[in-house]
This record gives structure tokens, C-alpha cells and sequence, in this order.
């Protein structure tokens, strides 16, 4: 924020994280424009205008911590909404909220762009929709949800099911074969996963082409509840200024409702529907209406959504859910099969996956690796009870058959080689598609499962029955 600004008024309350504010010149400020508040010898704390009072008093969501702020004490207005900066310069660099660095690398240079937090979406004439695909190397997410060049898509999933591990190869598989420019926005996750991020960012050199942008669990409601929207001003502006294509990460939008949540119980607004903020719609809308691809160029937002006690009834995931294109679906169930990624292949979907968009083999392949998985699962309650034996030989082979599917899209990742020891694999989609069909059509029955687990392509498979049958047949 700029120093010296004038004084427009003095705090007459402070309630934790509520700022009251009288104002003694000059017209109220907007809803959303940010104020700085005075705190004697140390740096001054930026508060977000939330309501109007009366004609000379506003109430305001603070930031930053308000620890030590005294009533009286001076305010003055920058006139207009949060501004951070943007460009070059932030490229890897690790910002806060107000586009404080958060890193060891000193201040930002001179003359750094600047762009306010709160913009209008862009209009829907200059947008373009893009069926262009999203290559993520994964091959469940290719095959069965595939992502869309400048469009969205969540990833949902309750506690410990490793959204954030495949946020990061998501991260890895833009970097390495996109080249473009990642921002990270870590909302209300733990300070160690920041530090680890970082970290492994730095190891991998994947940083100078990333922005990381936190408002931590142990930062107010106000940090949290307005750190995706520094992430967009800095990824709006690459896209529209310099024509580039961002991949906008968001770990974790659930993190984001409930700030808004906290926010709104700060403020005294009557609680909706499980406790939410009545305006729960309208904030998620407001956040993702700018996500959008303009022509130029796009960005492309991957989300992870934390799923409150599994329950994908919770009003924040439907919502969230609304507005994605591609909704890919973590399994606490597959996680403890130890099937990772742990996505499940029949509640994962996308609007691509039509024929016009991928082609009709893409979608033939889908379709048989749905519906063996599923005819599985329909059967798991008599496989538990009576066993494989009582199954019908039709039954019985479309269910080996979908156990090897199951097994095939499993996949080792870049980011776990330090501790599951193996080289992460990125697939293309062809060889993906050309193992499933393959699978499918037999070529697989008489192998076992275990050479179709974290592998790669079918041909890696191959090899690695025909060793495990040399070295069978050797002892």
C-alpha cells in the first residue's frame, strides 16, 4: 500500500477481525475498496470495506491481524480496491494476500505493475469456448474426465485422499510440457504444506515460471476468503496483458467458502442453509465467471475441493460443482485399495468426452472401461459372499477384465518418486487409450494383475509379465 495518504477517519471498534470505522471527510468508500489503518511505529494493517453503517460509518474484514490495533487510530483510503502486484517480476516469488513477498529474496523492484483484486468478468463476446484438450499425462484424467484448454475443473475428495499430491504432477505436467505460467493459490492450507511446496518447486526448477500466492490456515477469514482473488488479478493479467496461457491452481476452493462463512457470521448475517453465508452462490460465482478463455489466451483452472465428511451433498461442493467442466472424483475407497490416483472412474466426468470433441474411439474405450468397472462393482456383493467361482463365465471375464482396468490406471507420479522410489510416468493419451482397448479385447486375461499396477504403457506391462514369468519359471 502507498504511505502517506491522507487520514479520512479513526477505528471506533475493534471485534477480532471486524473493524468499525468513522469516517470525518470526503464520501464513504465502496463496498471492497481497502483502507489502511495506522499502528503507531509498526506497519499499518489493510482492512476490505464490507457494509455501511450509517452516512459516516462503515464496517470493515481486516486482512491482516489486528493484534494491537487501539481505537482511534488513524485510517486512510488508496481510494479503490486491494491493488497487488502482477508480471514478471512476481514470477517466482511467494506472495501473501496483498501481494507482500513471502519469501527470502527481497523486496520486488520499482515500478512493478499493479492491478486490483476485484474486476468484472470478462464480456461474453470476446470469450471463446475451447474444445481444445488439456494433456495431463494422467492417464484416468485423460481417458475418463479429460480437462479443456481454458476451462475448469475441480477435484474433489475428502481428507487424505491426495488432492494435493495430484495438484502438484498437475502443476509438474504444465511446467515440463506447456511451458506456460502456473499461479499456486494455497487457501487455508497448513503452513508446512507451503513450505514443502516451495521447496520441492525450487529442487525440480519449475519456480520461475510460478507464482505462489497463500493466505494460510493461521491468517484471518478476510486473508483467506480474499486470497484466490490475488491469484486471478496476477493470472488475468498475463493472460490479457501478455497474451499468455496460465494454468490457475487452487488448493483448496472449500477453504475459500468457508472463509466467506466465517466472514459472514463476523459481519451478523443470518446463516443459510448448513450453517453457509447466504451469499455462498454469488461469492463462488464471483470468483468463477473470471476464469475464462478471451482468445488471446486462456487460463485454465484446476481446483481442489476439500469434501466435508464425504458428503458430496454439502451445499459448497454442489455449488463449486456447478461451474466446473470437468468434475474428477477422489475414492476413499480406492485410496485404501491402494489405487493411485485414487479417482474414481465412474463418478469422474466431463463435457468433453463426446465424440465430437475427442472422437468416437476415445469415446468407445471410455464407455467399455465404464461399464466393465461398473458391472464389477455390482457384483462385488456376491464375489464377497459366494466368491469368484459362482460367477457365470461372462460375469467372470468382464470382471478380471475390470480389476486389470483398475490396475492399469494406476500410474506413479513424479512428485511421490522420493518416497515410493519409482520414476513418475507421463502417458499420452494414445498409449492410454491403446492399453485400455487392448485390456478390453483379452489381450491381458491370462496375465497377472500385478504387472498391470503403476506402470505406464501396455507395453511396459508386457515386459513386466514376461520377466515375472522368466523368473517363475527359472526358480
Amino acid at each position: 500500500m502507498t504511505s502517506g495518504l491522507p487520514d479520512v477517519g479513526c477505528v471506533t471498534a475493534v471485534r477480532g477481525a471486524v473493524v468499525d470505522i468513522a469516517l470525518t471527510t470526503g464520501d464513504l468508500p465502496r463496498i471492497d475498496d481497502v483502507l489502511e489503518i495506522g499502528m503507531g511505529a509498526g506497519s499499518p494493517v489493510l482492512v476490505e470495506v464490507q457494509a455501511h453503517l450509517d452516512a459516516t460509518r462503515v464496517r470493515a474484514i481486516a486482512l491482516q491481524a489486528t493484534i494491537g490495533m487501539r481505537r482511534g487510530a488513524p485510517v486512510r483510503a488508496a481510494g479503490g480496491p486491494l491493488m497487488v502486484p502482477v508480471g514478471d517480476a512476481v514470477l517466482g516469488r511467494l506472495l501473501d494476500v496483498t501481494g507482500a513477498v513471502g519469501d527470502t529474496r527481497g523486496p520486488l523492484p520499482e515500478g512493478t505493475p499493479r492491478r486490483p483484486i476485484h474486476s468484472p468478468p470478462p464480456p461474453l463476446r470476446p470469450q471463446e469456448g475451447s474444445a481444445e484438450l488439456f494433456r495431463t499425462g494422467i492417464k484416468v484424467i485423460d481417458l475418463l474426465a479429460p480437462l479443456a484448454q481454458g476451462g475448469k475443473a475441480a477435484m474433489f475428495g475428502g481428507a487424505g485422499v491426495g488432492k494435493t499430491v495430484l495438484v502438484m504432477e498437475l502443476i509438474h505436467a504444465m511446467v515440463a510440457g506447456y511451458q506456460g505460467i502456473s499461479v499456486f493459490s494455497g487457501v487455508g492450507e497448513r503452513s508446512r504444506e507451503g513450505h514443502e511446496m516451495l521447496t520441492d518447486m525450487t529442487e525440480a526448477g519449475v519456480l520461475d515460471r510460478t507464482v505462489l500466492v497463500y493466505g494460510q490456515m493461521n491468517e484471518p477469514p478476510g486473508a483467506r476468503w480474499r486470497v484466490p482473488m490475488t491469484a486471478l488479478a496476477i493470472a488475468e493479467y498475463f493472460r490479457d496483458a501478455q497474451h499468455t496461457d496460465v494454468l490457475l491452481l487452487m488448493d483448496n476452493v472449500f477453504r475459500f467458502v468457508q472463509a466467506g462463512s466465517e466472514v459472514s457470521g463476523l459481519l451478523g448475517r443470518l446463516p443459510s442453509r448448513v450453517g453457509y453465508q447466504p451469499t455462498l452462490a454469488s461469492e463462488v460465482a464471483d470468483l468463477q465467471e473470471r476464469i475464462a478463455s478471451t482468445g488471446a489466451a486462456a487460463i485454465t483452472a484446476i481446483e481442489a475441493v476439500y469434501v466435508p465428511a464425504d458428503d458430496f451433498t454439502d451445499p459448497a461442493v454442489m455449488t463449486i460443482a456447478s461451474h466446473v467442466d470437468s468434475m474428477v472424483v477422489l475414492s476413499r475407497g480406492m485410496a485404501a485399495d491402494g489405487m493411485y490416483p485414487a479417482i474414481d472412474p465412474i463418478a469422474s466426468s466431463s463435457i468433453l468426452l463426446d465424440p465430437q470433441v475427442v472422437g468416437e474411439a476415445h469415446v468407445a474405450v471410455a464407455d467399455g472401461v465404464r461399464r466393465a468397472i461398473e458391472h464389477y462393482r455390482e457384483l462385488q456383493d456376491v464375489i464377497s459372499l459366494l466368491g469368484m467361482e459362482e460367477l457365470g463365465r461372462d460375469d467372470r471375464r468382464i470382471v478380471e477384465r475390470a480389476r486389470r482396468l483398475q490396475r492399469f490406471l494406476t500410474q506413479p507420479f513424479a512428485v511421490t518418486e522420493a518416497f515410493t522410489g519409482m520414476p513418475g510416468r507421463s502417458i499420452s493419451l494414445e498409449d492410454t487409450i491403446a492399453g485400455c482397448r487392448a485390456i478390453l479385447d483379452g489381450e491381458a486375461d491370462d496375465w497377472d494383475e500385478a504387472s498391470l499396477y503403476m506402470v505406464g504403457t501396455f507395453e511396459e506391462a508386457r515386459k513386466k509379465e514376461e520377466t515375472a514369468k522368466k523368473t517363475e519359471a527359472a526358480t
